[in-house]
């Protein structure tokens, strides 16, 4: 009986060990294979939201991300931000943009597409991440970590603050928080609703939620989540998901 205890100790020792060895590094690099976000680096995947039609084409580094849709008086506009710039069409033709809204753009088409195929992008050179104390949210146990972002090639918004929640036995995102200074600022909490599996890669729909009172600390948003100090919004919903994977 003795021999028993002493063997469950070890492992329980052992298991606890091993949690907390792994590094921040090496969770992302968990949950990108887990979710299958590796496969989004080559891959044609498209997308409706909010009655615009995303599509995004990424193949051994080179990227173009669009967005079209159709305007009140049924002009269709595409909006391209590729490796080279930012282009808008209108019927096909392009137009020339002013120079001070070329920024805010291009941001709002990359915001779509980063959180479209999350954890995926995690992993570039401007990302700074930090391992938090672990937490537990609806009786699962999560990994916290906190991504920022450097000034260099983190783009227009590198200030932005991320956490993410990540599941210990599945090594997925259930929820992500973020903190900017657009509009100025705020505080977002998401947490996932459902999911959908396309050629292997982990699509999310998530409830969109902010706090209810200015006094919640962007630290401890998961608590006030849990505490029901927090409001819903929006629901962010992709539809109609298409993927072909580029070899």
């Amino acid at each position: 009986m003795k021999q028993f205890a002493y063997l469950f100790l070890f492992l329980l020792v052992a298991c606890s060990k091993k949690d907390q060895d792994l590094t921040a590094q090496q969770i992302i690099d968990k949950t990108m294979h887990s979710s299958g976000a590796d496969k989004v680096a080559n891959a044609a995947i498209k997308f409706t939201f909010r009655t615009k039609e995303y599509t995004a084409i990424r193949k051994q580094g080179v990227f173009e991300l669009s967005k079209q849709y159709f305007t009140a008086d049924s002009l269709k506009v595409k909006e391209v931000l590729s490796n080279t710039g930012y282009l808008r069409f209108i019927n096909n033709k392009t137009v020339p943009v002013v120079d001070s809204l070329i920024a805010a753009s291009a941001n709002a088409i990359n915001s779509v597409h980063y959180f479209s195929v999350l954890p995926f992008g995690l992993n570039s050179a401007a990302v700074q991440k930090k391992l938090l104390k672990s937490t537990r949210i609806k009786g699962k146990e999560y990994y916290k970590l906190e991504i920022r972002f450097s000034e260099q090639g983190g783009g227009e918004d590198f200030e932005d603050v991320f956490l993410y929640w990540i599941e210990k036995e599945s090594f997925l995102i259930d929820y992500l928080a973020y903190s900017y200074h657009t509009n100025g600022g705020g505080m977002r909490f998401r947490a996932v609703k459902n999911q959908n599996w396309t050629e292997g890669i982990r699509f999310v729909n998530y409830d969109n939620y902010k706090p209810v009172a200015p006094s919640i600390k962007f630290n401890t948003i998961d608590a006030a989540f849990r505490n029901k100090e927090l409001k819903k919004v929006s629901e962010i919903n992709l539809e109609g998901i298409e993927v072909e994977l580029l070899f």
